[in-house]
């Protein structure tokens, strides 16, 4: 039997909560990136306050990383969508192995599953890979099926360089920072809020 293609640097470590220090491997799949340590304890320092109970959406789950991170600190429930295969079979196998009975893994894309769901969302990841340039379309999604709670919180992910790309003008930018390549930013959905 072929195994999935890996190796030593294929391997991420969940930082902090229930499986802290727990080491997962993933698969070499095109354009899958999984956020550096250094910016994934940033960005869950970030978003403590919210975590508890959150139900959390990963659109672009690839190796992991943030979903299972959030599910490690105390999210209700995280729901990883995954289109590539491998990637998807990888993370149900370490939602198998944690026993993390509140992860559910979606095998298609980001756009299929908007389609059909229904569900709304505290906390949303959206980290597609760079080269798709799939920022806008969705957020624009997102929006349309009804996804993002009230002062739900987005974490954006993209280059450094360039411009953040279109958003929803009621998504408040409340963090920003860059490291290196990444830049990586929080909003909340202020629509509906009153001023």
């Amino acid at each position: 039997m072929a195994k999935s293609k890996t190796n030593s640097n294929n391997q991420l470590r969940i930082i902090a909560g229930k499986w802290r220090g727990r080491k997962l491997t993933f698969p070499d799949v095109d354009g899958l990136r999984p956020t550096p340590d250094r910016v994934r304890e940033t960005v869950f320092n970030w978003l403590q306050p919210y975590l508890a109970y959150a139900h959390c959406l990963d659109l672009f789950a690839g190796s992991g990383a943030l979903g299972l991170e959030a599910a490690s600190r105390g999210a209700e429930q995280v729901v990883m969508v995954e289109q590539n295969s491998l990637a998807s079979k990888h993370l149900l196998a370490h939602c198998s192995l944690l026993a993390a009975e509140h992860c559910q893994v979606e095998a298609k894309s980001a756009q299929q599953f908007l389609a059909s769901n229904t569900r709304q969302f505290e906390i949303i990841f959206i980290d597609p890979p760079y080269q798709v340039n799939l920022w806008t379309e969705v957020a624009q999604q997102l929006e349309q099926t009804g996804a993002v709670a009230d002062n739900a919180i987005i974490y954006l992910e993209c280059p450094s360089k360039g411009d953040l790309p279109d958003l929803p003008s009621h998504w408040l930018m409340i963090k920003d920072k860059k490291a290196g390549e990444v830049r990586y930013c929080l909003f909340r959905n202020e629509k509906g809020e009153q001023f």
